[in-house]
């Protein structure tokens, strides 16, 4: 069953129990206070009728049948029974059929409604009295509910048709709210569909244009900002993140593949010289293994970051760290490493501690680190502190080198770009290391940010919370 059928379905279901219970409850309400109504009405007659046979007590026969005749309802009978529920006096009653009426004998005051086999509905009233003789009879008195009957038969008729006539315009109502829902869904799902097929990454076209009076000019006239609005404004922001995401895994794809051919390509070529000439110019023995091994080592480490940049996606175990440890650790590690290079560190006495994954923290100052030894031949300078406004905890990483270009720093952050490709390629860089750092931080709520001049060397700073 479709979502429209659904919505028709349940709100025209919905909609005729409401109309049932609300006309059931009308119909009993109605029926009881009009039957009420006769009762009392008839109470009335018969507490008069009571009143008069107790005054005339004396009266003959005939005389007593004459009174009781002057309280004979309009549509009715009158009857006194003994205690063997015989008639006492002859029967009063506008109609034969009301004889078939049947009667109790009781020493209590009762009334009630009763319906006879052609479905009329009496109203009944039963009174013990005192007789001529001394004993106890019962004056029943009773009166068909002639007017009531039509009116409850008007009532039915009417309760059905206003069921009707709300029962229609609530199923086109929910024809037109289904319509109304449905149809911004099916333009959603159809565009999905065109994106799943063409992959053009077409997005909702939210805002719908018309002409005015003047037909000259043309106006933008936005729907409500309901939830289906909301929904279209998701889509095409998922679309335009898809997208976003489809190009950057493209461009990574193709990048990859051209940094790992050259190598792969370099090493084959040494290869086939080796096979060629190898055993007959054993010089280029040295040449070749080395070019193989710097090349194998430069695709090794392209797959570790690589490799690196998809581990940081799925961890996300964090712990608490002091974050001047760590940096310490680092540069301990590349003064080792690089003891004819100059590393200095200041860091004002305080608390750096922070919370984040210690394997991928590790990472940022050893890439960064790593990026001012190669670019530049002077000593570099870290400098941490805690920053009174915000409480963030500032990490700078300066060098002397080139510098960046103003038009070169939104990219360096980039999978793959580099600044000088030519220079890159002596260094071993693959243009990952920024990225990998930049992702890092973001993951951690950090943010890192470049200042540079062209020949006037670099400063990073990384940014994170205590």
């Amino acid at each position: 069953m479709t979502l429209r059928k659904k919505i028709i379905l349940f709100s025209s279901v919905f909609m005729l129990l409401v109309i049932a219970i609300s006309h059931t409850a009308i119909y009993f309400l109605f029926y009881r206070t009009a039957s009420n109504g006769e009762i009392d009405q008839l109470q009335i007659q018969a507490d008069a009728l009571v009143e008069a046979i107790g005054e005339n007590n004396s009266l003959s026969e005939e005389a007593m049948g004459e009174l009781l005749k002057g309280y004979l309802p309009a549509n009715g009978i009158i009857r006194i029974i003994n205690e063997t529920e015989n008639d006492v006096l002859p029967v009063q009653a506008r109609s034969q059929r009301y004889t078939d009426l049947g009667v109790n004998y009781t020493t209590s005051e009762t009334s009630r409604i009763v319906q006879d086999d052609s479905e009329s509905h009496f109203a009944i009233i039963e009174k013990p009295i005192i007789w001529q003789n001394g004993d106890i009879v019962t004056v029943h008195i009773a009166n068909e509910l002639v007017y009531l009957d039509e009116t409850i038969g008007s009532l039915t008729y009417v309760l059905f048709f206003s069921s009707a006539v709300l029962l229609i315009p609530t199923i086109i109502a929910s024809v037109v709210l289904s319509r109304f829902l449905l149809t911004p869904i099916q333009k959603l799902k159809d565009t999905m569909r065109r994106n799943i097929h063409n992959k053009n990454w077409q997005k909702i076209d939210i805002e719908s244009r018309f002409k005015d009076e003047n037909w000259e000019k043309s106006d933008v006239k936005k729907r409500n900002k309901d939830e289906i609005y909301e929904m279209e404004i998701t889509f095409n922001e998922m679309i335009d993140s898809l997208k976003e995401n489809f190009e950057k895994q493209e461009a990574f794809v193709s990048n990859a593949s051209h940094e790992l051919k050259t190598p792969i390509q370099i090493i084959k070529s040494y290869a086939q010289l080796i096979e060629r000439q190898g055993k007959k110019r054993p010089e280029l023995l040295d040449e070749s293994v080395g070019a193989i091994d710097s090349e194998a080592d430069r695709m090794q480490k392209l797959v570790e970051q690589l490799l690196l940049l998809a581990k940081h996606k799925n961890e996300n175990k964090k712990q608490e760290i002091n974050i001047r440890e760590v940096v310490e650790q680092v540069i301990q590690t590349f003064q080792k490493a690089y003891p004819d290079r100059e590393i200095q560190f200041d860091a004002k006495a305080s608390d750096y501690k922070t919370f984040g994954n210690i394997d991928q923290i590790k990472q940022i100052p050893y890439i960064l680190i790593e990026n001012a030894l190669k670019y530049s031949e002077e000593a570099i300078l870290i400098k941490m502190r805690i920053d009174t406004d915000t409480g963030k905890i500032e990490i700078q990483f300066k060098d002397d080198g080139e510098g960046i270009a103003m038009e070169e720093q939104e990219k360096i952050f980039d999978r793959f770009y580099r600044v000088d490709r030519a220079r890159n390629r002596e260094t071993g860089g693959t243009g990952l290391g920024l990225a990998i750092a930049k992702e890092i931080i973001e993951i951690h709520g950090g943010e890192i940010t470049v200042e540079s001049e062209v020949g006037q060397g670099s400063a990073f700073t990384w940014t994170l919370l205590k």
